[in-house]
């Protein structure tokens, strides 16, 4: 597994994978955040797309991501995961609105637990997932990581189509 930083401004992420796929993103902070095995090897060339695209989302200039993803988890993680992607940049839904929308409206803690457990923040937006009663809730690069995710896209979603 390859990985590099890439500098930004909540902090250097953690960007992993091989040379055809991202495979993970860490946070500088909270639970999701991650340091490389010691086998990875350092190299910034198999993120070249990762980190022009992670670049220009933090600058303001992207919506959206077209990056070869290969995000682990059961089968209905992934389901959480691709459910997500579909998320309007700048908008937010609930745990439960997720949960209606992969047709499993009782499953709002897997589908919690889904998002916490998301390997690929960001790129798959699990930051744009809020409480019912709208209220920030954990979040793998901490509460102020999401709320800044989140800020960053109002501000930018009103200048962009």
């Amino acid at each position: 597994m390859y990985y590099c930083y890439l500098n930004t401004s909540i902090g250097d992420l953690l960007l992993a994978g091989d040379e055809k796929v991202l495979r993970l993103i860490g946070f500088p902070e909270g639970s999701m955040r991650r340091e490389p095995d010691p086998d990875w090897i350092y190299s910034e060339k198999p993120f070249a797309k990762a980190t022009q695209q992670l670049t220009e989302y933090f600058a303001g200039k992207r919506q959206s991501f077209d990056l070869d993803l290969a995000p682990d988890g059961t089968a209905f993680q992934l389901q959480v995961l691709d459910e997500l992607q579909k998320i309007p940049y700048g908008s937010t839904l609930s745990y439960a609105e997720v949960a209606e929308r992969i047709g499993n409206p009782k499953a709002v803690r897997a589908v919690g637990a889904a998002n916490g457990r998301n390997p690929i923040p960001i790129v798959i937006p699990c930051h744009r997932v809020i409480g019912s009663n709208g209220k920030m809730t954990g979040f793998g690069g901490g509460i102020p990581t999401k709320k800044a995710l989140l800020r960053l896209e109002l501000e930018n979603s009103q200048f962009q189509a």
